[in-house]
């Protein structure tokens, strides 16, 4: 009731925007705000952008609470999206025309790339990120025991610390604006993403894959969402349960980059691309 109160300047000033202009209405997090924006413009064009499997992030009536307003919301926009297989598996059970769009990235803001002649002895192998429940620690663990003489870097907050004693070629920097992060990137000889398999992550697509990617580096992942389907990409090597890490890392390790094919990646994955792609009706 608070909400709806203290919303009522925004709501009529979106309401003033929508009726003056083509607008469409683009949903990315389910809400009672949403739904409220969502019925006091029901005959403009609507789109819920399912980036996540929503309910996942919480628990108890909270999460009930939020899987009834995305079904309600999914079920009365005119068009969902989804980034990954498994979302458009979970909506395709709610209508038929769901579309899979995966994730992107933004080239404009990529860093220009530097190739460095340079053969470092001890390599960089480094994640950029949030360190959240989805973390796997227990992996970067067994990648840092594996090889002692590399760094293992880690960037970005940590909501979910180790339980183990860390390694102490495990290093760990502060979270840094989006431009720095990409930035740092450059200085990893293997991009990381070590996530776990868990019903969270198994409908994300990270975004990191296409950033260590454009700017040619190899990267290497555990298995989940939609890094699974990425086996057989260029530059990529799939952690598989039981496979020793060394001999993984030291295949992305001997891995090249090609220019042209960076730059077809890169061109083939910009967010332009995405939607060129997408039918919005």
């Amino acid at each position: 009731m608070i909400n709806g109160i203290m919303w009522r300047p925004m709501l009529n000033h979106i309401d003033t925007f929508a009726h003056q202009s083509q607008a469409m209405l683009v949903i990315g997090k389910p809400s009672v705000l949403a739904l409220a924006v969502f019925d006091r413009l029901k005959d403009i064009t609507s789109v819920y952008d399912a980036m996540d499997n929503f309910p996942c992030f919480y628990s108890g009536f909270s999460r009930l609470a939020m899987r009834w307003r995305e079904r309600k919301l999914a079920s009365r926009v005119t068009q969902v999206l989804t980034s990954s297989t498994a979302l458009k598996q979970r909506w395709s059970d709610v209508r038929p025309d769901v579309q899979r769009v995966l994730n992107g990235l933004d080239a404009s803001v990529l860093p220009t790339r530097q190739i460095s002649t340079l053969v470092r002895e001890r390599k960089i192998l480094g994640y950029v990120g949030t360190i959240g429940s989805w973390f796997d620690w227990e992996w970067i663990i067994s990648l840092a025991n594996a090889r002692p003489v590399d760094i293992v870097r880690l960037i970005g907050p940590i909501f979910s610390p180790s339980s183990y004693a860390l390694p102490e070629n495990i290093e760990i920097l502060p979270p840094c604006p989006h431009q720095e992060a990409l930035i740092a990137m450059q200085d990893f000889d293997v991009g990381l993403i070590p996530f776990k398999n868990t019903e969270l992550t198994a409908s994300v697509d990270p975004i990191k894959y296409y950033e260590y990617r454009a700017l040619g580096l190899p990267v290497v992942s555990t298995e989940f969402g939609e890094m699974t389907f990425r086996n057989d990409e260029e530059g990529t090597f799939l952690s598989k349960k039981g496979q020793e890490i060394n001999s993984l890392v030291q295949k992305a390790l001997l891995y090249r980059s090609d220019e042209e094919k960076t730059r077809q990646f890169t061109d083939s994955n910009t967010w332009e691309a995405r939607f060129t792609a997408a039918r919005i009706i």
